[in-house]
């Protein structure tokens, strides 16, 4: 069946890299306990009307990557993205594919490869830079977000830490900006964020975990305690 008029307009606009990435990459469709129950592209993944009609929920992951000062890096994502273009959020923020080596559970293998993957497609880091064992998953959470009254997110969210010193090269097509913050710089987004000023937006996702879990983890990582932080048995369901 044809799509109509006016969405073929909409997608005819986009990036062309965002363009391939909407209808080629396949997001891994999940039930609320996070069982595996197919997969769906990226585009129907993002339509808040698939979203709402059919309750699309897609694996996710958000990864949060420190140097060895303990400062986190953010990126900016770029004009282009079709979600939340030019928002700051954390590291790196993106899906497992449905593709073997995405969907190992054991370990939380699958979205550790997915992490290694994306940060080198977004942000030039060469897989040796971040080791998959180096990888910590600290939790999970369920939530949704609409963009821009067409598109939004609906995720469940797997929240990995990472402790490197990294080259970066960022992409273009995937990301505006990047620095490293401390936890004093990060107060100060905040601040602008939420009064509105220098144009500053933080991602849903990304103010869900700021709000609900980063400090107290931040205090583990700087401790050396930040196994004790995790809790991958709970799925947390939250909101903006």
């Amino acid at each position: 069946m044809a799509k109509p008029i006016a969405d073929v307009d909409i997608d005819a606009s986009m990036d062309e890299v965002q363009r391939r990435l909407m209808f080629e990459d396949e997001c891994i469709l999940v039930d609320e306990q996070d069982n595996v129950v197919g997969h769906e592209s990226k585009y129907n993944c993002h339509l808040m009307e698939k979203i709402e009609s059919e309750n699309l929920l897609h694996r996710a992951f958000s990864v949060f990557l420190f140097n060895s000062k303990h400062e986190l890096l953010l990126q900016q994502r770029s004009a282009t993205k079709v979600t939340f273009p030019l928002v700051w959020t954390n590291t790196c923020c993106s899906h497992p594919l449905y593709r073997d080596s995405e969907l190992i559970d054991e370990n939380f293998l699958g979205v550790k490869n997915a992490a290694q993957r994306k940060l080198l497609d977004e942000l030039g880091i060469p897989a040796e830079d971040v080791p998959i064992e180096q990888f910590i998953p600290l939790g999970r959470m369920l939530y949704k977000a609409p963009s821009d009254g067409k598109w939004g997110e609906h995720e469940l969210d797997y929240l990995l830490f990472i402790v490197r010193d990294v080259k970066l090269l960022p992409n273009p097509d995937e990301v505006a900006d990047v620095k490293y913050v401390s936890r004093e710089q990060l107060q100060e987004l905040i601040k602008k964020a939420d009064a509105g000023e220098e144009g500053v937006k933080l991602s849903p996702w990304f103010r869900l975990v700021v709000d609900n879990f980063l400090m107290k983890w931040w205090d583990h990582l700087e401790k050396g305690t930040l196994a004790e932080a995790a809790d991958m048995k709970t799925i947390h369901r939250l909101k903006n």
